[in-house]
């Protein structure tokens, strides 16, 4: 804001707005808007919201026309000596001077401010891209090393595979051969005559007969073991004619032996 500049700021900290229509001047050289004007020195003692000093005066505060009528203008210095008027308008230039440095300064704040937070963004920002560029080199090494373990992979797979045809070959040079051999053996077979089969009595007469339960498995295949070696166990007839039996296998078995 300049000195030409004809509309003042609302010097209320959260308002900052343009002022219009009425605004409340204060002793100490503030400026606020209608709305927080009445709203805060309708209160008593009156305190300024902008540098809190206490207003008690009865002309510390004051409520004026922004825009006043050509009237009010006429009439409001008249019959006034010229000092009066000389010392009321310097007094009036050095509000609006106040006013002016004022807001320069909360400018020159504001922007300083500004230029902080963005110092602080850079390093931030810095900062960040700094870590995104090593997670970048080590995310790149991480490739490299990976491409070259890939690589080795895929020698070691194309050697795998070439094996594995090598045996594959083999294998089917195995089942031919093993085919062929097969395939030979059963035309052999087919020209080979059938072999003799034994008689049926002397393979009838072989035939281990069952030992009785509780005695030994040799007693059946003694032709005189049955008198002989259970002549001790007769305390009965029962027992003895039990284990006194002769069959016709055994008979024909027998004289196949003998003869043999």
């Amino acid at each position: 804001m300049s000195l030409c500049d004809d509309t003042l700021l609302c010097n209320y900290p959260k308002c900052r707005s343009k002022l219009c229509g009425f605004a409340w001047v204060t002793a100490c050289s503030h400026a606020f808007c209608d709305q927080h004007g009445s709203g805060e020195f309708s209160r008593s003692p009156a305190i300024c919201p902008a540098c809190s000093s206490a207003l008690s005066g009865k002309m510390d505060i004051v409520r004026t026309e922004l825009s006043p009528s050509e009237e009010y203008k006429a009439m409001v210095l008249a019959g006034l000596r010229p000092e009066t008027v000389l010392d009321i308008c310097a007094r009036a230039l050095a509000f609006w001077t106040y006013q002016v440095h004022q807001e320069r300064m909360f400018q020159e704040y504001s922007l300083s401010r500004a230029e902080g937070q963005v110092k602080q963004m850079e390093k931030v920002l810095s900062q960040q891209n700094q870590n995104r560029e090593l997670e970048l080199n080590a995310m790149r090494g991480e490739v490299s090393s990976l491409k070259k373990v890939m690589e080795e992979y895929k020698r070691k797979y194309s050697e795998v595979s070439e094996r594995l045809m090598e045996r594959n070959r083999q294998y089917q040079k195995l089942q031919s051969l093993y085919d062929s051999l097969r395939l030979r053996n059963m035309v052999v077979g087919d020209r080979e005559p059938p072999r003799q089969q034994p008689p049926p009595e002397f393979t009838r007469g072989l035939v281990r007969q069952p030992s009785p339960r509780g005695s030994p498995s040799f007693l059946g295949m003694c032709p005189e073991g049955n008198n002989h070696l259970f002549s001790s166990l007769e305390p009965d007839a029962g027992a003895k004619a039990f284990f006194q039996f002769s069959s016709p296998a055994r008979d024909s078995g027998r004289t196949l032996l003998k003869k043999y």
